[in-house]
Order: structure tokens, then sequence, then C-alpha cells
């Protein structure tokens, strides 16, 4: 099942594209954006392609300020309430069920990493966390990821905004050859995903 619609928060509608498998799905992903981007990012539909295959329900979501056609992001305590709105939205609509992973890529990393105990999430999948500004290692985001709960990142090894330690719960994948936008080879960086929700149980047997 695929369908669009939006969803209203206190700062303006934010649209959700959801991908359901056929059948009980136990465990949906909800994916955010950057902070110029779009869902349709390569991977992040890749992800939704692989992960919808493997019996997991994706939703990915647009934050208001792209709805409404501006680029430049909201700022973070924006972003932060209205992905926290949504979820909450989502969780309404699908009270079956039992799991729900959030992540996104790059500033939709950061929001999810953010909010992620708020909303209740079992665990975190950040594509393209940007550790840092580039050529800021003074102003490291690091923290952000430290929530305690099961974490994968992926990140490209030639990123300007650099690569994230492993740390207990955190799992670090770097891909060869792959920048901030993760588009050399989407589907490889989708298995990565796919591979970390199977190994924890979280896709169906």
């Amino acid at each position: 099942m695929r369908h669009s619609d939006e969803i209203e928060t206190p700062r303006g509608p934010a649209r959700a594209d959801t991908d359901v498998p056929a059948g009980p799905v136990d465990t949906l992903l909800v994916l955010g954006h950057g902070a110029g981007g779009d869902v349709d990012a390569p991977d992040l539909v890749a992800v939704r392609d692989a992960v919808t295959e493997a019996g997991v329900g994706v939703i990915r979501v647009t934050q208001p300020y792209r709805v409404a056609g501006r680029r430049a992001p909201a700022p973070a305590g924006h972003l932060d309430e209205a992905w926290t709105v949504v979820l909450a939205a989502l969780r309404a609509r699908h009270p079956d069920v039992a799991r729900w992973v959030v992540g996104g890529r790059s500033s939709g990393a950061r929001v999810a990493c953010r909010t992620a105990g708020a909303v209740g999430a079992a665990g975190i999948v950040a594509l393209a966390f940007p550790l840092q500004p580039p050529g800021r290692p003074e102003r490291s985001r690091a923290d952000e990821l430290r929530t305690g709960l099961p974490t994968l990142v992926v990140n490209g090894d030639r990123d300007p905004f650099g690569v994230p330690a492993p740390a207990p719960g955190v799992d670090v994948v770097v891909r060869p050859g792959e920048r901030h936008d993760l588009r050399v080879d989407p589907a490889g960086t989708a298995a990565v995903v796919r591979d970390w929700l199977r190994a924890r149980g979280w896709t169906p047997a």
C-alpha cells in the first residue's frame, strides 16, 4: 500500500509518504530528509525499496518548511516539534505496529536522534549524519547520537561533514567512495540498513 497525505503541525502541514507491505506490519521506519533536500533523495528511496521488500513499513516525512516551498531549514526546535507531532499522528494511524524506528539523512537524522526518546522509538537509522560543520571539528554533534537506543550510522568516507566514531549502542558503517549525498551506491547503503534491521530481529523471519 502506498499513499501520500498531509498532517497538520503547529509549524504548518507536513507530508507523509507511506509505503506499507501487504499483510501485518510489526515495524515501521520513519525517515526525514536533509536540510535543503526532499524525501526522494536516492538513499531514502533505496532504503524504502529494500526495507519494504523485507516486510518493514516505511514512512518518509517532509517537514513543513519544505512543504511550503522553502529551502532554508527551520530552526531545530521547530523541526523537532513538527516531527514529534507527526510521529504522534502516525502512531494513532497505525495502532497495531509494535516497533517504531526513526531516522533520516543529514538534518533529518539529527532530528530523529534528538527526539527519539520523546517519540518512543526502538532504534535509529542515521544516514550521512553531519558530525560537524566542514572544517569545524570543535563543533562536534556526537552527543546527539548518545540516545541509549540502538543506532545505525551510515556515512561516506569522503563526507566533508565527518564520520562519527562507533560507540556503545552506535554501529557505524563507512561506505567507501561516498560523499555526503551517498549517491554512488544507494542500493548498497540500503542493504546495510536492511541487514541491520534484520540482525536485530526487526524484519519478519
